[in-house]
């Protein structure tokens, strides 16, 4: 089931945006128009079905802060973030969609001032001519389906800072919620890695079986360990290693209580270099392929400027990996880099989305309000 849309309003840059999505949608423009928040957005949908949302408006500073601030129509009605995305099953001819709304807290409402507070969600599956209503909230009650197929009122109550998905997805009752939150759950962001003396990329780790690289990137070794000493398959690791690096070549022994690698360089043969001793672009470009060139594929992965650190060689090998991933992953990136999205585009036949700022809001450069861009079919 793949991420068919997206919309976003009122989430910073964000005015209102509409856009569909392929097996690969690439987003690039300058810095400052916006495009992080795209990228954000989506995670957004995330924390929402995780019921982690508030915290996650929280940790960027509140409410108050990630508001819609450009021109507002003076109509006397609150301001809300909005996010909604489609799951679509083409197999199954089969669709979620999901709603949620966010606002700030009513002047003598309970809870705290910046905090943010679930106004509405909407769940539906889509089968047919009409979609239908699966579950709805507004402010604290629920309504959801039963087993019987009627809208009834849930038992509990929400809290207005929690997302009725996730309650009503850990109720166990429920199995269509149950399965849209675990699809969106198995979603993978990188927001880039640390590349500093103590980054959890240049650190062993416990040795465990690793199908998917942590956000942090803290089990790199691990996956590793996963794809040379269990799947015993790394053509496509060693290819992307060897055109980025220079020809070299990783290096992964048995782990014992602790996985570990390291790195070959063709002008010191004899010599394993630990990754504490490799250059930022080095160590970041091997993150990236432990997150596009894991044992297994999560169903969407997010790259936020994957180019950071990394010298211009090096992007040519990574559009290779995205392209590779891209066969059974989802992909989605944000890029400033026209030399990645060009190198993406080639390998891939898809346009590249080009992010521009209008009246101080996000925009895309030939995209309708249908969220279809110019040129293409909808």
């Amino acid at each position: 089931m793949r991420l068919r849309s997206l919309y976003a309003a009122n989430y910073r840059s964000l005015r209102a945006i509409r856009m569909d999505l392929g097996g690969i949608t690439l987003f690039v423009g300058e810095n400052g128009v916006g495009k992080s928040n795209l990228y954000r957005a989506l995670q957004l949908v995330q924390a929402a079905a995780g019921g982690m949302l508030a915290r996650e408006i929280a940790a960027e500073g509140g409410m108050a802060s990630v508001l819609w601030t450009g021109p507002r129509r003076d109509d006397g009605k609150p301001v809300r973030i909005r996010l909604e995305v489609e799951l679509l099953d083409e197999e199954q001819a089969v669709a979620y969609r999901y709603r949620v709304e966010a606002g700030l807290r009513p002047p003598l409402g309970a809870g705290f001032a910046f905090e943010p507070q679930i106004k509405a969600e909407t769940f539906s599956i889509v089968s047919g001519a009409r979609p239908v209503v699966m579950m709805k909230r507004a402010g604290p009650a629920i309504e959801a389906r039963d087993e019987r197929g009627r809208m009834a009122l849930y038992p509990g109550q929400a809290m207005l800072s929690e997302t009725a998905m996730a309650l009503l997805g850990d109720a166990g009752r429920f199995p269509e919620i149950g399965a849209f939150r675990r699809l969106v759950g198995g979603w993978r962001f990188y927001h880039g890695f640390r590349s500093d003396p103590a980054s959890p990329l240049r650190r062993p780790c416990l040795a465990v079986t690793a199908p998917l690289l942590d956000a942090d990137g803290g089990n790199l070794a691990a996956v590793f360990a996963t794809l040379v000493h269990i799947r015993e398959d790394t053509v496509e690791l060693d290819r992307a290693i060897a055109a980025a690096l220079g020809g070299a070549r990783l290096h992964v022994p048995d782990p014992d209580e602790q996985a570990r690698f390291g790195l070959v360089l063709p002008e010191f043969p004899r010599r394993i270099f630990d990754p504490r001793e490799l250059s930022d672009g080095q160590i970041r470009f091997l993150g990236l392929a432990g997150a596009l060139l894991s044992y297994r594929q999560p169903p969407l992965i997010a790259l936020n400027e994957p180019e950071a650190s990394l010298h211009p060689d090096m992007l040519e090998p990574l559009a290779d990996m995205i392209a590779t991933a891209g066969r059974s992953s989802q992909i989605w990136i944000v890029t400033h880099s026209e030399r990645l999205a060009a190198a993406v585009a080639r390998r891939t036949g898809l346009r590249p989305r080009r992010v521009i700022r209008e009246d101080g809001a996000t925009s895309i450069e030939g995209l309708r309000l249908t969220g279809a861009l110019d040129g293409e079919e909808e």
